[in-house]
């Protein structure tokens, strides 16, 4: 009987799922480049593997609703965060603000240089092509980038010449590619890639605060914790800010 308990237990283990080993994290896309560099250093130091994966704040939180099997979710604005907060789906104690971003207008390397202000000729300046944008309406980086152009009172004058992508990396790669002459990312995705000049800052003042929260879901396994804590460690800190980010007040 002892021997077909243990059986009978054998096989039910055989068949529940198994969760892959590591910490899997959920990261907006415009933290890749620095992410990507980060993680060696943590899994030299604890000897957990780290995958990530990446995409737009909107479409990674609308996983962990549906039961992404996430431990650590950062995203590019609070909004999607307060979200999972209020479903219960993050666990609030372990919440912090990591990092905050700037907005800039981009274009290839030999674009002159400019002031963003109210007179600013952006359609002018796009000449009939495109503006990279991430979706206006559902992607961080284009919800500020449409506060500001609204703020300077241009949107009305590009909205139809807008390329929307799915993420901030996308509208950096059709301004890398040539495909839009101007796009609006972040300040540090424009640092992380070679094929694309800053034309112009755009001042913070134009959009709400570009706050990067992160925290630990609540399926989180416990090395989920270690990562977390070392993205806020002095070695992690430098290297997003010599990717462009810079860090919350205190």
């Amino acid at each position: 009987m002892r021997c077909l308990i243990a059986a009978l237990a054998f096989c039910a283990l055989l068949a529940a799922p198994v969760r892959a080993e590591g910490v899997l994290v959920f990261a907006a896309a415009s933290l890749k480049t620095a992410l990507d560099a980060i993680a060696p250093g943590f899994e030299a130091q604890t000897g957990q593997e780290v995958t990530m994966s990446y995409a737009s704040s909107s479409v990674l939180a609308r996983q962990i609703q549906l039961g992404a099997p996430a431990d650590l979710f950062i995203s590019a604005n609070a909004d999607w965060m307060n979200v999972l907060e209020q479903e219960g789906l993050i666990t609030a104690t372990s919440r912090v603000d990591l990092l905050e971003n700037g907005l800039v207008l981009i274009g290839a390397p030999g674009e002159d240089s400019a002031e963003i202000r109210p007179d600013f000729d952006l359609a002018g300046r796009l000449d009939g092509g495109y503006l990279a944008m991430g979706l206006v309406n559902a992607v961080p980086a284009g919800i500020y980038g449409k506060a500001a152009l609204e703020g300077l009172g241009l949107w009305d004058t590009v909205q139809g010449q807008v390329a929307q992508a799915d993420n901030v990396r996308a509208a950096l790669a059709l301004v890398a590619t040539g495909a839009a002459p101007l796009g609006i990312v972040y300040r540090s995705d424009a640092k992380a890639e070679d094929r694309v000049h800053v034309v112009a800052d755009i001042p913070a003042e134009l959009h709400p605060p570009i706050i990067y929260p992160a925290a630990l879901t609540t399926s989180a396994r416990p090395e989920a914790l270690a990562l977390l804590t070392y993205l806020q460690s002095d070695t992690a800190q430098a290297e997003f800010l010599r990717q462009g980010f810079s860090l919350p007040d205190g």
